[in-house]
């Protein structure tokens, strides 16, 4: 009987096989792995862009709610303000003159004639609920060196609340010596008016006029506005000089400011 050789294919688990597939597996796993690291890092990538855009997004959610939210506050305090001066008005027409508290436009408009480095303290007569005294403070005057003369109790607790550390006086700002008596203990800067002249005769705003500035420094300003288109105190024999501003028109009614010092 013959025998017969066979030559047989080298086993898988053979030196060369294993050599060969090892160098294949080898590159393969390296590719693999090259491609892992760059998919995590794209998506590590992605996400902290996700991660920016849901951060800028809800700050600009946050920004904008706390800003409609403020507008919502002053709306709202703005509309208060408003039914308190309604309030007022149909309680005592005379002495609250309208409707309406002043502008910012109007309120700024008369702060700017007070000079805020001039020393001494600033008088302020019908304050209301207090637009021309934000105004003041804004312009530079600091809020202690404020005295509001307001005659109604409502406005005078209003006031306390939104300017504690100001004075505030209740009483009646055409009896100004005796109102301010006690409070006043040096010469004004300057004495800012929101009274409603034109509800008082000719000869009760001379009288008001003469009495504040003997309690001020010489040149101080007497400032007051008014809608009329004529000066609110009568300037004949008064002795006073006068500048008039040109019409706020951004406040309703529209309003000027007359600014009165007495003539050296």
């Amino acid at each position: 009987m013959s025998s017969t050789i066979r030559h047989r294919p080298p086993r898988a688990g053979s030196i060369a096989a294993r050599l060969g597939q090892s160098r294949v597996a080898s590159r393969l796993e390296g590719e693999v792995r090259v491609t892992a690291a760059d998919l995590v890092d794209c998506v590590a990538e992605a996400r902290l862009k996700v991660a920016a855009v849901r951060y800028k997004v809800e700050g600009e959610v946050r920004n904008k709610a706390e800003k409609l939210k403020s507008r919502v506050s002053v709306a709202a305090e703005k509309l208060g303000d408003e039914a308190r001066f309604i309030k007022s008005w149909i309680d005592d027409p005379l002495r609250t003159g309208s409707v309406t508290p002043s502008s910012p436009a109007l309120a700024r408009r008369m702060a700017s004639y007070v000079d805020p480095e001039q020393p001494g303290p600033v008088i302020e007569i019908g304050p209301g609920t207090g637009p021309v005294t934000e105004a003041l403070i804004e312009r530079g005057v600091d809020e202690e060196r404020l005295i509001l003369v307001e005659y109604s109790p409502e406005f005078c607790e209003l006031l306390r609340k939104r300017f504690p550390r100001a004075t505030i006086v209740q009483g009646d700002a055409y009896a100004l010596s005796t109102t301010l008596a006690g409070h006043l203990t040096e010469k004004a800067a300057a004495l800012v008016s929101s009274l409603p002249l034109f509800n008082r005769p000719p000869p009760s705003r001379t009288a008001l006029a003469k009495e504040a500035f003997p309690l001020m420094v010489e040149g101080a300003p007497f400032i007051q506005f008014t809608y009329s288109v004529i000066s609110p105190i009568p300037r004949k024999g008064s002795g006073l000089k006068a500048f008039v501003s040109d019409w706020v028109l951004r406040n309703i009614p529209p309003a000027r400011v007359w600014v009165y010092r007495e003539a050296s």
